[in-house]
């Protein structure tokens, strides 16, 4: 009698696994960078739409790290400060009770809840962000991320890129209504 042959388990040729990393490493960017130029026209369209007096906050990546309730504070280490104000398309009109979530990576490039804050800007629309420069880990440049939200408004996911050598940056948060 013979036996059933157990179920032959194929795996991937080399070539089609470096295929599939090849996708991984270059598609996968690609998809990403189309995505933000999809949300870019929707910005474009939302300007012509309200006729806005400021241009919208362009939109960046959420990324992995982003956890919600991140506690109130205006610093999470020294020697970087970032600050702007927050405004509406509409009429430029400071928006004073919105919540500015910012996570980022700490000086050995790991994401913890020491580098997380939420800040609250003053009756002018005005924040303020103290932390250590944010490092660049792998391909990505140094960055902060951030996510705002205010009543009557779109949330807004975006990043700030410190320029090199700077110890001050400024980032402007300009909401769409809803």
């Amino acid at each position: 009698m013979k036996k059933p042959s157990a179920s032959k388990c194929r795996y991937p040729s080399a070539r089609a696994r470096s295929l599939i990393l090849l996708f991984i490493v270059i598609g996968l960017p690609i998809l990403c960078i189309h995505s933000v130029f999809a949300e870019d026209s929707h910005i474009v369209a939302q300007q012509k739409k309200y006729s806005i007096g400021c241009a919208p906050t362009p939109p960046d990546a959420l990324g992995p790290f982003y956890k919600p309730k991140a506690p109130l504070r205006e610093s999470v280490g020294k020697g970087y400060e970032l600050s702007g104000a927050v405004m509406s398309t509409k009429d430029c009109a400071p928006i004073p009770q919105a919540y500015i979530e910012l996570w980022m990576a700490g000086p050995k490039g790991d994401y913890k809840d020491d580098y997380r804050a939420t800040v609250i800007p003053n009756a002018a629309g005005e924040y303020t962000f103290e932390s250590h420069l944010p490092p660049s880990y792998f391909s990505r440049p140094p960055h902060i991320h951030m996510r705002v939200s205010a009543k009557g408004f779109k949330t807004l996911t975006t990043q700030h890129y410190p320029a090199s050598g700077s110890k001050k940056g400024r980032l402007d948060l300009v909401l769409i209504p809803e």
